[in-house]
């Protein structure tokens, strides 16, 4: 694009970085406060003077002179000190070459992205602008290219490390009215991590280990598991919400939601754990129960310290009928010691293949009360095991 420089008002610009101060992740903008520092030459305000090398006017002078219109663009709010009196001042030289310094503070957005927070560097720009001038009127640039940004070496922020500032140029386009210069201060921050460590990361770690003791506790102890797998539940959720509480509502996840929900889905497979192991213990000791009923009804009249072949002896008063009822007895014979005995016959009483299969069931039923214990015994073994590889998967994805 031909342009004919000689019609142009050329503004040269360097800014001085005071402070840097603050850094909102809510509202997604920065504030900084800087001396801005304008350059040019207006050879109707040159004089000659043999003694003064150039001449300094405060603030009131430049509403009688030509300025640069420069804003701010996406500024939120800006204003000039003005304590004691305002941060202005114009310096001409004989030749007519204008310093025009100011000292602001400007609060502007910052295009912020969170999907690796708190894990994250963000790169915001301040940017500069004429706002009447096309870049054919006016063209500002940066007076001495990158050496035009200047910084204190004691500007710090408690979340961010300041990895460099930097400056950049270019055309901005308006459809109605067209092309003007633009000036970037690019600045880079990268966010200190030990902070998040010990208020959101290590509270979340605890609580996910805590969830595991309870798989230690006796089954049977029913209020101390419940109530420890109800407090871990609710404290992750309270660390959820108070994370949440400090950033804007994005669309996106989060890396520190990943953590934390996963966490959160451990603590709460440990409770449903539970639930499944008291479920199990409960319906297994019903079946128990039962059978026991089933085996008292079963089983004959108490025949304490007798072993599983019973004998019972039948005298000469009961019919060879009433012998042979016996179902699923066996009888054997007996010798006669004594001549008065002979109308007896001894039967050995051996319990029903009915009652030997009630018996299996039995045994049974207790090898499955018994494995609600290896649930426990795994689950001490799965839930770490996995959590751990989640970890070392989470840190060298983010880190």
């Amino acid at each position: 694009m031909d342009r004919t420089w000689a019609r142009h008002i050329q503004v040269g610009v360097d800014v001085q970085v005071e402070s840097l101060d603050s850094i909102s992740e809510v509202d997604m903008d920065f504030t900084m406060t800087l001396y801005l520092r304008h350059y040019w030459k207006d050879e109707r305000l040159s004089f000659h003077s043999t003694t003064n090398k150039s001449m300094t006017f405060d603030g009131r002078l430049v509403k009688k002179i030509w300025v640069p219109d420069v804003f701010f663009v996406h500024s939120k709010r800006s204003f000039i000190h003005d304590t004691t009196t305002d941060n202005i001042m114009l310096r001409v030289f004989p030749d007519g070459h204008v310093l025009y310094s100011l000292r602001v503070t400007v609060t502007a957005a910052c295009n912020m992205d969170f999907s690796r927070f708190p894990l994250d560097s963000q790169t915001c720009s301040l940017e500069l602008e004429s706002y009447a001038y096309t870049d054919e009127d006016l063209m500002l640039y940066w007076k001495s290219g990158d050496e035009s940004l200047s910084t204190d070496d004691r500007i710090s922020l408690s979340q961010f490390l300041i990895q460099k500032f930097h400056t950049t140029s270019r055309l901005a386009f308006y459809s109605s009215t067209g092309w003007y210069n633009r000036l970037y201060i690019n600045f880079t921050l990268r966010r200190h991590i030990f902070f998040f460590l010990l208020q959101t990361y290590f509270p979340a770690t605890l609580m996910v280990m805590l969830s595991w003791v309870s798989f230690w506790i006796d089954r049977r102890a029913v209020p101390a598991r419940v109530s420890l797998g109800i407090t871990t539940v609710l404290t992750m959720s309270t660390i959820i919400t108070g994370v949440n509480a400090s950033m804007p509502r994005v669309s996106y996840i989060k890396a520190v939601d990943i953590y934390l929900w996963v966490s959160f889905v451990f603590v709460f497979l440990s409770v449903l754990e539970y639930a499944a192991v008291n479920y199990l213990t409960t319906v297994q000791e019903r079946r128990e129960r039962k059978l026991r009923e089933r085996l008292r009804e079963q089983s004959l009249p108490c025949t304490c310290g007798m072993s599983h072949t019973r004998t019972m002896m039948l005298d000469g008063t009961y019919s060879e009928a009433d012998a042979n009822s016996l179902a699923g007895y066996t009888q054997t014979p007996m010798v006669p010691e004594e001549p008065e005995k002979q109308g007896r016959m001894v039967v050995h009483l051996s319990m029903s293949s009915e009652s030997t299969a009630t018996k299996k069931k039995g045994l049974r039923a207790f090898r499955i009360i018994q494995n609600t214990h290896a649930i426990d015994t795994y689950s001490r073994m799965i839930f770490p095991g996995s959590y751990i590889f989640f970890n070392l998967i989470y840190w060298s994805v983010y880190c």
